[in-house]
């Protein structure tokens, strides 16, 4: 589990902090002095649950809390005040947890045993990227069908890179191979991020494309893909190379060499 916890004061943070590595020594934390700071940090990793002030400067925790759903709809909200009256606010929001100041520990383990989307229901990941043979993305065990076929390949790309940022000169390279108008492709590409976009926000799978100025990444640890998990665990991965890999793209032929050398690694 990843717990964030926010709170502009200091000495609040760190009694906070300090509270929930205590009940949840096994949790990764991350700690943020202000909203705009652990939006950045919710940014790069996925929060489970995230722990914070209602009242806070800038950006609010309640509206802190719309944009991390935004980015995962299984986030679980734990807000702490010292009023009651942003309470049924945070409900709106279908906050899991409102945590009346001063925070004692023992409160705060209930709340944190009792989350609203407990950890066995986020085993199950609703994305699926299949890259060996033809590439396919399901949702929901469903094709995820876009305006654009170029879309799809769009996504072939970012997962076949794995996480890394991938610039918009990079896409276009792989997308078309050939010499053409580069204002069009540019143009074109903008029109396929937007589908993605869209495609995804209507799925709700806000947080599976990580954006960054110029270039895009598919949030990895967010995603089931045969080739991640292969990768990952070898032999003993529930899915097998067998010399195929995104079958329908020619962009990929240079990563078949890298994946047969690990193949017959894995044999030896």
């Amino acid at each position: 589990m990843r717990i964030l916890t926010v709170d502009n004061r200091p000495q609040a943070l760190t009694e906070l902090s300090d509270m929930a590595a205590a009940i949840r020594p096994d949790a990764e934390l991350i700690s943020c002095a202000s909203s705009l700071e652990a939006l950045g940090a919710a940014r790069k990793a996925e929060i489970d649950t995230a722990i914070m002030r209602a009242e806070m400067p800038e950006l609010n925790g309640l509206d802190l809390g719309k944009y991390l759903v935004e980015l995962n709809p299984l986030v679980n909200l734990i807000y702490v005040s010292d009023k009651r009256r942003h309470g049924y606010e945070a409900m709106t929001i279908h906050a899991s947890g409102y945590l009346l100041e001063p925070v004692e520990q023992p409160a705060l383990k209930r709340e944190l045993e009792e989350l609203r989307h407990p950890e066995l229901e986020k085993e199950h990941k609703r994305v699926f990227a299949q890259t060996f043979g033809n590439f396919e993305l399901f949702v929901d065990g469903k094709p995820v069908n876009f305006k654009y076929s170029r879309t799809k390949e769009l996504v072939a790309v970012l997962i076949n890179n794995r996480g890394a940022q991938t610039t918009n000169g990079e896409i276009i390279a792989n997308l078309w191979e050939d010499d053409g108008d580069p204002e069009k492709k540019a143009s074109y590409l903008s029109n396929l991020r937007q589908d993605l976009q869209n495609t995804f926000t209507k799925l709700r799978l806000n947080g599976i494309i990580l954006k960054q100025r110029g270039s895009l990444a598919i949030a990895a640890d967010r995603i089931e893909c045969d080739l991640y998990d292969w990768l990952k665990n070898g032999k003993d991965s529930k899915y097998h190379y067998m010399g195929d890999y995104m079958n329908q793209y020619s962009w990929p032929e240079y990563v078949h060499a890298e994946l047969d050398d690990i193949s017959y690694a894995m044999e030896e």
